[in-house]
């Protein structure tokens, strides 16, 4: 069974910036990477995607032109998203996710087949 680990949560300021990573323990061969988040009283979000096959990227109206999600497939599976220009709407656990191989949705949590086990980020205002 393949494991995702996120790290580089932690406590930013508003108009900051930060960095997570998610590495995985094995190839799971999937379609899409992704990334939600939850906060409190809310269900999990989608807020970005990356297609295995030709790294295209997706990414939820609310993050777009802030966010970045890129990956480095070159062995094992290691998954970023850059946050910068944080607000404080950004805060919550996020978390990184794999579908399997042939999946052909990215936004709904339901589709993914691996997660990890989150990485809180808190922005202050």
């Amino acid at each position: 069974q393949v494991q995702l680990v996120e790290t580089g949560g932690g406590l930013a300021q508003a108009g900051g910036s930060l960095r997570l990573s998610c590495a995985a323990s094995g190839r799971t061969n999937s379609r899409y990477l992704g990334w939600f988040r939850q906060s409190p009283g809310k269900e999990r979000e989608f807020v970005a995607a990356l297609k295995r096959t030709d790294a295209s990227t997706y990414y939820a109206h609310s993050v777009s032109g802030r966010f970045t999600i890129s990956a480095d497939m070159t062995d094992n599976d290691i998954l970023y998203l850059q946050l910068n220009s944080l607000v404080p709407e950004d805060t919550g656990v996020y978390y990184c996710a794999h579908t399997g191989p042939s999946s052909s949705y990215y936004r709904t949590p339901r589709y993914y087949d691996f997660w990890g086990q989150g990485t809180q980020v808190t922005v202050s205002s």
